[in-house]
């Protein structure tokens, strides 16, 4: 075998599922790369506009770089415990459980990775003699991924933006490791995985639009363009600040992330297992009673979310999604909770708080939101306890 050949198969001997190669040029998609972002549509992901430059021409990310190796790991664990109430009750809560997304379930794919990408790099600086360090990117560098693994052979971007390679379907972690050999563009797939034909990889959508026409918040204003700032997995994550208020109904249980375009995905209908035991999901990540999420304080969710990527938003930003989904929830049993976030030392979640006691109903929640407002020294806070108050 070729220098190539060895590389994939050492690839998925790591354990990454679909590996390919391609040389490094300027993306296919970088006019509607650029489309999008004059649109707006990044939201406050001011990282996506940063280093335009770079993401042109990602030889740039490594000086002397030729060739990347793009990589996808499965990380599919299965039917939730949620899914099977769409597409009539995306914004259900039923029996207090906040939702997280399908890839929060295993430990930070990150790290898991980017180890692997490393060992990939030396063994193929064993195979060249090469001295240099190639560049492991995991969702961090300024590289268009879905392209390139597009590129590489991995599969195709569908209309819900995410790449689907057809037998494996849509769940799947990219990285790419880049490397200055000028490698041939070959591509394989690990054992076991249903065998597709070239022209499958290459596929489309055809006429399906399930994700469209299931997104609850609409953020997927046409075909291959997500609007990031309705996106429920983007204001649960990225977003630091409040949500906005005409969303808030619309986001159901989900505290973390959000998987509905994904679930009606036909690609994803016979979705393998994942098959990395790194990537194997922890004990309860799918759901969790609400309750629970609304008490933590800042060392039990260190503590408890230690490992994963549900540190991102911070304890702030989960306890401001689990609001939410229990104003969604609307149950007498979250008012306790509730009131005893309306003296939360964040504002952030003081205000979601109030909306949540709004939306709760009931004398206790009202009578804590009157005295709340005569205390409360934030004008943003002040402003969503008067909403609720109506």
């Amino acid at each position: 075998m070729n220098l190539s050949q060895d590389i994939l198969s050492h690839a998925l001997e790591l354990g990454f599922d679909v590996a390919g190669i391609t040389p490094l040029a300027r993306p296919a998609h970088l006019l509607a790369f650029e489309q999008w972002l004059a649109a707006g549509y990044q939201g406050e992901m001011e990282y996506m506009a940063a280093h335009a430059d770079l993401r042109a021409d990602p030889a740039r990310l490594a000086p002397g770089a030729r060739s990347a190796i793009v990589v996808a790991a499965n990380y599919y664990p299965g039917p939730s415990p949620e899914q099977g109430r769409m597409p009539s009750s995306h914004c259900s809560v039923a029996g207090g459980k906040g939702r997280f997304a399908r890839y929060a379930w295993p430990r930070d794919y990150h790290r898991v990775m980017r180890r692997s990408l490393h060992l990939l790099d030396s063994f193929i600086r064993e195979c060249s003699g090469r001295q240099s360090f190639g560049r492991a990117c995991v969702d961090t560098a300024p590289l268009l991924e879905r392209d390139l693994a597009a590129q590489a052979g991995l599969g195709f971007i569908g209309r819900h933006t995410c790449l689907i390679t057809p037998g494996l379907g849509s769940w799947t972690f990219l990285a790419a490791l880049l490397v200055p050999e000028a490698l041939e563009p070959a591509m394989a797939r690990r054992p076991g995985l249903r065998t597709v034909s070239p022209t499958a990889i290459k596929g489309t959508c055809g006429h399906c639009t399930r994700c469209l026409d299931a997104c609850p918040t609409r953020a997927l204003v046409a075909p291959y363009v997500l609007d990031a700032r309705r996106c429920i997995a983007y204001l649960t994550i990225e977003h630091r600040g409040p949500i906005p208020r005409q969303l808030r109904p619309l986001m159901g249980n989900w505290v973390f992330g959000c998987d509905i375009c994904q679930e009606v995905c036909p690609y994803n209908r016979a979705a393998p297992r994942a098959s990395w035991p790194e990537l194997a999901p922890q004990t309860a990540r799918g759901v969790l009673p609400l309750l629970d999420l609304l008490t933590l304080d800042e060392a039990t969710f260190r503590q408890r979310f230690q490992g994963t990527a549900i540190l991102r938003p911070r304890r702030r930003g989960l306890v401001r999604n689990a609001c939410v989904a229990a104003g969604n929830w609307g149950a007498p049993e979250a008012v306790p909770a509730l009131i005893s976030l309306l003296t939360d030392p964040e504002p952030l979640i003081r205000g979601h708080a109030a909306w949540a006691l709004g939306r709760c109903g009931g004398v206790p929640a009202r009578q804590a939101l009157a005295r709340a407002l005569s205390a409360e020294p934030d004008p943003w806070v002040q402003e969503e306890i008067r909403e609720a108050l109506l």
